[in-house]
């Protein structure tokens, strides 16, 4: 579309990483076509490469966006201001959104657990525990887009 519809003569960086971006969403697509059956050798090598081709692509699209910006300012001399700040604060909330969304699981598994004992307790509890096992909380997966790497 903005090959036939716009002036494009790839004389700027964002045009030029906008075409990178072209050809990598196709290539991620073709790799997710031909992805391998689980229990496949090759399937953790696919998903490695997807995940990162789709995190490298996400990460370069950002940057043709501020690349975009600043492309406009120059040939307009119009402030981009208000929507580089815009911009910036809608990444910064989709990047805190996922971390607190990664996170979630532990801060829920935190509330349920009962109050520490204070330092009287303590000792008391101690000293009452020294012939029994104590059972310590399970540590909370992390969960992401690599968890099931090897699935």
């Amino acid at each position: 579309m903005s090959i036939k519809n716009f002036e494009n003569s790839f004389n700027n960086h964002h045009q030029r990483l906008g075409l990178a971006l072209y050809v990598a969403i196709w290539m991620q697509a073709l790799i997710g076509i031909f992805r391998p059956p689980r229990g496949n050798k090759r399937r953790s090598t696919w998903y490695l490469t997807h995940w990162i081709l789709g995190t490298v692509i996400s990460m370069v699209g950002i940057i043709n966006i501020y690349t975009g910006l600043e492309a406009y300012h120059k040939k307009t001399s119009k402030s981009t201001g208000i929507w580089t700040i815009l911009f910036t604060a809608q990444v910064s909330f989709i990047a805190l959104f996922y971390l607190f969304q990664d996170k979630w699981e532990h801060i829920q598994k935190q509330a349920s657990l009962p109050p520490l004992p204070s330092d009287q307790e303590n000792v008391i509890v101690v000293t009452q525990r020294v012939n029994q096992k104590v059972m310590l909380p399970q540590p909370c997966a992390k969960r992401n887009a690599l968890t099931n790497l090897f699935d």
